[in-house]
């Protein structure tokens, strides 16, 4: 999914409000900050070398020289199994994305 994508899906928040929690959560174990992408299908700014890493890992499809990751194939739409293998990576990070939004909207940070 992308940053916007995550944002629709919780109902909260916009892009870049995913941006934020993403850094400031991003890092605990059971946030895939990795799968949550650019709309250009570009990885985590931050850390891009290790998103891809992760992304190959996962079997997510590259397209680009390798570099984006194809949104045509690996975009989740946010139904269970919807489209197949990358239904089940979205669904992941869709429950890392909403856990870590709700604990913004707690904190009164968004």
């Amino acid at each position: 999914m992308t940053y916007g994508d995550v944002a629709e899906y919780v109902g909260a928040g916009t892009a870049r409000t995913v941006g934020t929690v993403l850094a400031r959560f991003g890092d605990e174990d059971d946030v895939p900050w990795h799968r949550v992408i650019r709309a250009s299908g570009e990885p985590n700014p931050s850390a891009p070398a290790e998103a891809l890493r992760r992304l190959r890992a996962d079997g997510t499809p590259l397209g680009r020289g390798c570099d984006r990751v194809d949104l045509g194939r690996a975009r989740w739409d946010g139904e269970a199994g919807a489209a197949g293998e990358a239904g089940e990576t979205g669904a992941t990070v869709s429950a890392g994305g909403e856990s870590a939004v709700g604990r913004v909207d707690a904190a009164g940070d968004q």
